[in-house]
């Protein structure tokens, strides 16, 4: 979980129980050997799903800290960085969510595919969420969960003294605790993941499903067609079967989804979508800078006499 205003009380803990709460002013207190730390925190994004909220957010792939960070500011409840079409590697998204912990945003990853190498770097940075791309089946999930995972109940190498999602070993409470605040997406992009979103869905340790249009169009041949009928009826099956499902302890699964510019996100959240991705950073630059160029150049001919 993000924080800011860290406070070190040179108060020393000699209880031995080195274990982080909550206090009643709604700081974190973690609590070392040598000192009580205590920091302002906001919610995690898997406790506000529980608690129903529906959050937008959206995803980078400039991994620009300056534009990160402004994006953080303006409100979004999450950023996504996206490892899988972004420009950027663990490096540069850590600089990002440096930026991203200086706003107060929360983090979600998507790693580039099924690999415990990638999940291991990606959650030893410390995000709140992360997203597998292209998962096929509950095997594939069950890897996802182990991939999450410290042993024995997976493979996750164990680094906690120094790594930054346990604040290089500070939290020394971190192992225990960091599953319940983790959120693990599986997102569905082909025709047999629909076939299969069930069992994905029920699987232990997932928390959700994200959905992706242009994935599902390209899976049954209609790439860049996400408005294809054959599309919007895996996407009714996905949302059917994952909002009838049984709710899992502690929540879950819920539905996830990428908003597009002819089915956004007031249609995703009147559907019972819970986290959606609005838009991106390069598409709305992108946006930004051919309309500015187009209202010169619309306001040029005009001086000139030229109508369009």
């Amino acid at each position: 979980m993000e924080t800011i205003n860290h406070i070190i009380n040179g108060n020393g803990n000699d209880n031995g129980n080195n274990h982080g709460y909550t206090n009643g002013n709604n700081h974190a207190v973690y609590e070392t050997e040598q000192d009580t730390i205590v920091t302002t925190e906001r919610k995690s994004i898997k406790a506000r799903l529980q608690d129903g909220d529906c959050l937008y957010g959206m995803s980078f792939l400039s991994f620009c800290p300056t534009m990160v960070e402004i994006a953080g500011w303006s409100g979004y409840d999450f950023v996504i960085l996206d490892l899988e079409h972004g420009f950027g590697g663990i490096s540069e998204g850590l600089r990002c969510i440096h930026a991203l912990t200086a706003a107060n945003t929360p983090v979600i990853v998507r790693v580039p595919e099924l690999s415990h190498v990638w999940v291991k770097k990606v959650l030893d940075l410390g995000p709140q969420g992360i997203i597998f791309p292209l998962v096929d089946g509950p095997e594939s999930a069950k890897k996802a969960v182990s991939y999450c995972r410290y042993p024995p109940n997976g493979v996750r190498g164990v680094a906690t003294p120094i790594v930054r999602a346990s604040r290089f070993g500070i939290d020394e409470s971190y192992a225990k605790k960091y599953e319940k605040d983790l959120l693990i997406l599986c997102q569905v992009e082909t025709a047999e993941g629909v076939e299969n979103v069930e069992g994905i869905a029920a699987v232990d340790g997932i928390d959700g499903i994200m959905v992706g249009p242009l994935d599902l169009s390209a899976s049954v041949g209609c790439m860049h067609d996400p408005r294809n009928e054959k599309v919007k009826e895996m996407m009714r099956k996905i949302e059917s079967t994952v909002l009838g499902m049984k709710r899992k302890e502690g929540g879950g699964p819920y539905l996830a989804g990428f908003a597009m510019p002819f089915d956004g996100p007031d249609q995703f959240r009147s559907r019972g979508y819970k986290l959606i991705r609005g838009v991106t950073d390069v598409g709305l630059f992108k946006n930004a800078c051919v309309g500015d160029v187009s209202k010169f150049n619309m306001n040029t001919n005009k001086i000139n006499g030229q109508y369009c």
